[in-house]
C-alpha cells in the first residue's frame, strides 16, 4: 500500500468517526476489545464485547471491523440500535469447530433475536468455507454431500427496523441471509458468491417476513437464489407479505425467484420486477406444499435462463412453475390465487407450468407478453415434470414438453405470448398449449405453434 493510499484511508477513517461524534454516535473498533485478526485466532468473544459496549452506548453506536484483517469467528449475537460495520476488504471468516456454536441444530454465524433497529453495512465479506462442512463431492450427482454440522451465515429473529446493506459472503455451508419474523427490512447491493455445487446454500430467505424491500443484490448459488417462505415453526410468526425484490443479477442450480416449497402459512403482495435469472433450473417458481396460499403475487420485466442439472438437484428445466401439490397424501394444502406475469422473457429446456391438483386447483393466473424460446442444450434425461417435495404424487413424473401446460386450473388468461421453438427439439417436444381439466381459459393474441408441425400424433 502506498503512502498515499495509506494517507487517504486514515484521512477517510477519521472523517467518518468525526461525522459519527457530530451525529452523537460512537465507534467501537473490535481491536480495542482483543480482537486479533490473523485468520487463526478465535475473535468471537472481543467482537461480541463490542457489540454488546456499542449496544450500551445506544444512538447507533458503530461496532468497527477495520479493513486489512480476517477475524475467526463462530456465532456472534448483534443487538439493538448498531451498526456492524464490516469496512474496506475487512474478512469475517468462520469457524469449522462446531463448539464455537452453542445454538445446537440452529447454528447461525451472525444472529440476532429481537433486535430494533439493527444494520449490517460495509464492503466487506463473510467467509462461510462451505466445502470444509462437506464428507465428499458427488461426481454423478455433481454435488456436495454434507456433514452432520453446518451452520447458516445468519439467523435474524424478530427484528424490527432491520438493514442489510453493501456487505458480500460467500461460501455459505447452508442458508445464506435467513430472517425469520422480520418487519421493515432494507436488504441492499447485496454481493454473494457460493458455491455452485453446494446443497441448500440459499441466497437470501426472508421467511413469515412483512415490509421487506431486496434490491440491486448480485447473487450466485448453488440452491434458491431469493425465496420467500413461511417454515414451520413451535410459534406462530404470521404471513409473509408486502415483499418487492428488484433489480436483483441471480445465477443458480436451483430457483431463481421463488416462493416455497415451505407455506405453513399465507404469502401475499409480494412483487419481483427488473431482475436477471441468469442460469436455474426453474426460473420463476411458486412451490406450494402446505397449509397456506399464495396470492397477490407480480413477477414483471424478467429475464431467465432455465436448464436441466444433475438429478439430485431440485427442478428440471421448467421455465415458469407454479405448483400446488400436497406435501403428503391428504396433507392440507391451500391455493395458489391472484398472480400475475409480465413482460418476461426468457430460453428454457422445459416447460412453463400452472399445475394444480383435484385437491388445489390454481385461479386467476394472467401472462401477459411472456416469451419463451424452448431447446435443449444440457446432457440430462428430459421429458419429466418435478414435482417434489410430495409423497401424495410422483415426485418425478415422466412428461412430454409442450411450451405451456396447465392442469387442474381456473381463469388462466394468456396475453400476448409466443411460444418458440430452438434448433435442437427432440421428439418428446410437443405442442405450444396443452391443458388438463382447465376452466375459463382464455388466449389473446397467442403466438405458437407444435415443436414438430409435420408430424402426425
Amino acid at each position: 500500500m502506498t503512502n498515499h493510499t495509506t494517507r487517504r484511508h486514515f484521512l477517510g477513517v477519521a472523517g467518518a468517526a468525526l461525522a459519527l461524534r457530530a451525529q452523537g454516535r460512537r465507534t467501537f473498533d473490535v481491536r480495542d476489545f482483543g480482537a486479533v485478526g490473523d485468520g487463526k485466532t478465535l475473535d468471537s468473544a472481543a467482537i461480541q464485547k463490542a457489540i454488546d459496549t456499542a449496544a450500551a452506548a445506544g444512538k447507533g453506536a458503530q461496532v468497527l471491523i477495520r479493513g486489512g484483517k480476517k477475524y475467526l469467528v463462530g456465532t456472534l449475537v448483534l443487538k439493538s440500535g448498531i451498526d456492524f460495520h464490516l469496512a474496506d476488504d475487512a474478512e469475517l471468516v468462520i469457524s469449522t469447530n462446531q463448539a464455537h456454536y452453542p445454538e445446537g441444530d440452529e447454528n447461525g454465524v451472525l444472529t440476532a433475536n429481537g433486535a430494533r433497529d439493527l444494520k449490517i453495512t460495509g464492503t466487506g465479506n463473510i467467509a462461510g468455507r462451505a466445502t470444509e462442512f462437506m464428507t465428499g463431492f458427488n461426481k454423478e450427482g455433481e454435488i456436495w454431500e454434507f456433514g452432520a454440522f453446518r451452520p447458516k451465515m445468519f439467523i435474524l429473529t424478530g427484528c424490527q427496523g432491520l438493514e442489510v446493506r453493501g456487505i458480500s459472503f460467500s461460501q455459505a455451508p447452508q442458508w445464506g441471509l435467513h430472517m425469520l419474523g422480520c418487519e421493515h427490512v432494507l436488504v441492499d447491493g447485496l454481493r454473494i458468491r457460493n458455491n455452485l455445487d453446494v446443497p441448500n446454500c440459499d441466497g437470501i430467505d426472508p421467511d413469515h417476513c412483512r415490509d421487506v424491500d431486496i434490491r440491486n443484490c448480485n447473487i450466485v448459488c448453488g440452491d434458491d437464489a431469493i425465496v420467500i417462505k413461511a417454515t414451520r415453526q413451535t410459534r406462530k410468526w404470521g404471513p409473509s407479505a408486502n415483499i418487492t425484490v428488484k433489480d436483483c443479477v441471480l445465477e443458480t442450480k436451483d430457483s431463481g425467484v421463488k416462493i416455497g416449497t415451505e407455506t405453513t402459512e399465507d404469502i401475499h403482495n409480494v412483487r419481483f420486477e427488473r431482475c436477471e435469472i441468469k442460469s436455474s433450473c426453474r426460473g420463476l417458481t411458486i412451490q406450494l406444499r402446505d397449509e397456506g396460499s399464495v396470492y397477490g403475487i407480480d413477477f414483471s420485466d424478467i429475464k431467465f435462463v432455465s436448464s436441466y442439472q444433475a438429478a439430485p438437484w431440485w427442478g428440471r428445466g421448467e421455465a415458469i412453475s407454479f405448483t400446488a401439490i400436497p406435501r403428503t397424501k391428504g396433507g392440507k394444502i391451500g391455493t395458489i390465487h391472484d398472480v400475475r406475469v409480465r413482460n418476461v422473457t426468457g430460453r428454457a429446456e422445459n416447460s412453463i407450468r400452472i399445475n394444480g391438483t383435484p385437491e388445489s386447483r390454481i385461479r386467476n393466473v394472467t401472462l401477459d407478453h411472456v416469451a419463451v424460446t424452448f431447446d435443449r442444450w444440457t446432457k440430462y434425461p428430459g421429458a419429466v415434470f418435478d414435482n417434489r417435495p410430495t409423497t401424495a404424487y410422483p415426485d418425478i413424473e415422466s412428461h412430454n414438453t409442450p411450451g405451456i401446460s396447465v392442469r387442474h386450473a381456473d381463469k388462466i388468461a394468456l396475453k400476448d405470448c409466443t411460444v418458440s421453438w430452438g434448433k435442437n427439439c427432440p421428439p418428446t417436444f410437443t405442442d405450444a398449449l396443452e391443458t388438463e381439466n382447465v376452466t375459463g381459459l382464455t388466449r389473446t393474441r397467442f403466438n405458437g405453434t407444435s415443436a414438430h408441425p409435420g408430424r402426425q400424433k
